[in-house]
C-alpha cells in the first residue's frame, strides 16, 4: 500500500471520529483557542492578523474571534497555492476548492500574519497533521517565511492519533495543537 492509500484510510477513519465529536467539545476547543490567543497577544507590540479557516462540516468554528481580532481567511488559488486575505465585511465567494473566502486584492504577506489556526482530521505525537490531502498548508509552509509563523492545529481530542500517522516527505509538523482538553503549544 502506498502513502496516498494509507493516508486515505486514515482520513476515512478520522473523519468518522470527527463527525462523532459533540458540539460541546468543539465549543470547548473554541474557548481554549480564545484563552491561547489572549495569552499570545498579551506581550506583542503589534497585533497582526490571525489566519483562520472557514469551517466545514464538524470542524471547530473560531470565527467568533472576529469580535476582538483582525482575521484573515485563506483562499485556495491555482497550483495548490494558499493565500491569506483580510476578512472584512465584503461578501465571500467560493474559491477553487468551493470554500468561502474573501474576494479582494489585498493579499497579506507573511509579515502581516501573527498566527495561523488550521483544521485537522488528526494530529499525532510528532505534530504531523492529517488534512484533506490538498497540500495547500504544507505548500504554504514550505516557504521558510511562512513556516516561521506559529501554525496550530485545531481538533477534538478523540481525533488525536495515539500512533504515528503516515508521513510524506512534504509534511511539515505543526507548531502545536489545541483540543477541548489541552493547549499544547
Amino acid at each position: 500500500m502506498n502513502i496516498s492509500e494509507k493516508k486515505n484510510l486514515e482520513r476515512n477513519m478520522f473523519r468518522k471520529l470527527r463527525d462523532e465529536s459533540t458540539l460541546t467539545d468543539r465549543r470547548n476547543v473554541e474557548n481554549n483557542v480564545k484563552i491561547y490567543v489572549e495569552l499570545f497577544f498579551k506581550n506583542l507590540i503589534k497585533n497582526n492578523h490571525i489566519g483562520i479557516y472557514w469551517p466545514l462540516k464538524n470542524e471547530v468554528d473560531i470565527r467568533s474571534l472576529k469580535e476582538d481580532f483582525s482575521l484573515a481567511l485563506p483562499k485556495c488559488e491555482e497550483n495548490k497555492r494558499l493565500s491569506f486575505y483580510p476578512w472584512d465585511d465584503k461578501p465571500l465567494y467560493k474559491d477553487s476548492e468551493g470554500i468561502l473566502s474573501p474576494f479582494n486584492s489585498n493579499q497579506l504577506s507573511f509579515n502581516q500574519i501573527s498566527l495561523i489556526f488550521i483544521p485537522c482530521l488528526s494530529v499525532d505525537k510528532n505534530l504531523i497533521r492529517l488534512g484533506y490531502g490538498g497540500g495547500y498548508y504544507d505548500k504554504l509552509r514550505g516557504d521558510k517565511n511562512w513556516r516561521n509563523i506559529p501554525c496550530i492545529g485545531l481538533l477534538t481530542s478523540n481525533c488525536v492519533s495515539t500512533i504515528s500517522l503516515t508521513r510524506a516527505d512534504w509534511d511539515i509538523p505543526l507548531s502545536g495543537i489545541i483540543t477541548e482538553k489541552e493547549i499544547l503549544v
